[in-house]
């Protein structure tokens, strides 16, 4: 396949990327290389993806019509993986004007590409901080998300309306997924795993939100780009839903499918998996929630089984093992 990723500088869609080329396919590769973080990280998995000759990398901003237009008309994609987006809740309080650009916007200017020139599936990312103050847990696609807690949960959950409407009106088949808490080796500095690793080896307390009375579904990155690449086939077909549970629309080729654990841990316990780890104790800062929060995510991971065949279950202390053996060797200054 040829296949167009967004976001392939990304933690998430470098490995898309890098698994997809390790499986024979031809990818082109879109980013900004939006200083949002560390630049050099991103450029570094760049070249790790530039090293196979089946790479294109365009560096260019999906918020730029234009250019969006153009890129996407050279590359002439088969398969569209679109994981480019601002993330961060913390940074959505400050910065709030970056996530309707890259993430409406830009999702804005990838749909009129594909009215343009249909792909044969369109799959993009969307987060379970769209369930926002949902209190039925786990969380299931077929459950109301009208109440986002932060702006960038409503930039995504945007994304995912005007995605149905496009799949609507034009026959695109999208399927949208919502990730878990993904973590794994050349993860982002801003994620909780990075942080609390670089603190501890650094001797500096850790910030230890709601008192750390939270539970996240942790999902191993290598689990989420596995679930990623079953998902490519199982192409939305309108009236041709797997289960009762399904969240094939009715009235387009579109799909919501959830992609996580389906086993929340506590914070707490990441951090008896990091210390264990690096053979050290965190020393603890405890702090009130922060605004935009949830206290527990949970995924109901049924739809993603029944479609595929497959579930996450990467182990916490295996996935973090493998994070703090990565962090020794490629991000400790």
């Amino acid at each position: 396949m040829k296949v167009l990723v967004t976001g392939s500088a990304g933690f998430i869609g470098f490995h898309v990327a890098r698994r997809l080329l390790a499986d024979g396919h031809v990818v082109d590769g879109i980013d900004n290389l939006v200083p949002y973080y560390d630049v050099r990280l991103k450029q570094q998995r760049h070249a790790l993806l530039e090293a196979n000759t089946a790479f294109t990398p365009h560096i260019i901003d999906l918020a730029d019509a234009a250019a969006t237009h153009a890129t996407v008309a050279q590359s002439a994609p088969d398969i569209i993986i679109h994981l480019a987006a601002q993330a961060g809740v913390r940074y959505a309080l400050t910065h709030p004007d970056a996530y309707v650009q890259s993430n409406i916007v830009g999702t804005f200017n990838l749909l009129e590409c594909c009215r343009a020139r249909p792909v044969s599936h369109l799959l993009m990312a969307s987060t379970s901080s769209a369930y926002g103050a949902n209190t039925k847990l786990p969380f299931q696609e077929t459950d109301p998300a009208e109440t986002p807690l932060n702006i960038y949960a409503a930039s995504k959950r945007a994304t995912e309306l005007i995605a149905h409407s496009y799949a609507h009106l034009w026959s695109q088949p999208i399927t949208a997924f919502r990730f878990f808490t993904v973590y794994g080796p050349w993860g982002r500095p801003d994620m909780a795993l990075f942080k609390f690793t670089a603190q501890i080896l650094n001797d500096e307390p850790i910030d230890l939100y709601n008192h750390g009375q939270m539970a996240r579904d942790f999902t191993y990155i290598d689990d989420l780009v596995e679930a990623i690449l079953r998902l490519i086939p199982c192409i939305p077909t309108v009236g041709a839903p797997v289960s009762a549970e399904d969240t094939l629309s009715p009235v387009a080729p579109y799909r919501l499918v959830n992609i996580g654990n389906a086993e929340p841990q506590p914070v707490l316990a990441l951090i008896a998996a990091i210390e264990a780890s690096l053979g050290k104790t965190a020393r603890r800062h405890l702090m009130d929630m922060q605004p935009g929060e949830v206290t527990k995510t949970w995924s109901d991971s049924r739809l993603l089984e029944q479609l595929t065949g497959f579930r996450p279950g990467t182990p916490l202390a295996h996935g973090v093992a493998a994070f703090v053996e990565w962090y020794r060797e490629h991000a400790k200054p």
